[in-house]
């Protein structure tokens, strides 16, 4: 086996490309190990006893499948979810989403005459300090401190 690195070198730079895109013809490599001069290395690309190989590339098939999965919902299960709790959902989102419906709920206890207008303005306060974490919390120490209403 004949070493045409210098060829090869060569015909990169010719051609400029790298050097494992050279490709050169196994039937005539008497031809290119004659061949020293870039003169000689341009007859023979012209030729096409060295010819440059086509340029790699990486596949997007896969990104591509993984994208349309996406668009149809797919692949946001809690395995799928990066970076903290309050990445998705800042803690003011998470703070206004909880006390508007406090307050919603609030407002239709008062309404509905569940709770008293005294009461309605005490919690509206206390809602407002952070002290329940759901409505469900907000109902049952309602009851528990009897200010449910009896119909």
């Amino acid at each position: 086996m004949t070493n045409l690195s210098g060829q090869r070198r060569l015909a990169a730079q010719i051609l400029k490309i790298g050097q494992n895109r050279v490709w050169i013809n196994p039937d005539r490599i008497d031809d290119v190990d004659g061949a020293i001069t870039r003169e000689e290395i341009r007859k023979l690309i012209h030729e096409k006893v060295i010819v440059s190989l086509p340029q790699k590339g990486v596949s997007r098939s896969r990104a591509k499948t993984i994208r349309a999965k996406k668009r149809l919902g797919r692949r946001s299960g809690p395995g799928s979810v990066t970076g903290a709790g309050y990445a998705k959902v800042t803690q003011k989102d998470a703070w206004m989403l909880k006390i508007r419906s406090l307050r919603r709920k609030l407002r239709e206890l008062k309404a509905s005459r569940t709770i008293s207008e005294t009461t309605y303005t005490q919690y509206y306060r206390i809602a407002g300090s952070g002290r329940f974490d759901s409505i469900a919390e907000l109902e049952r120490h309602l009851k528990e401190n009897d200010l449910w209403r009896k119909r």
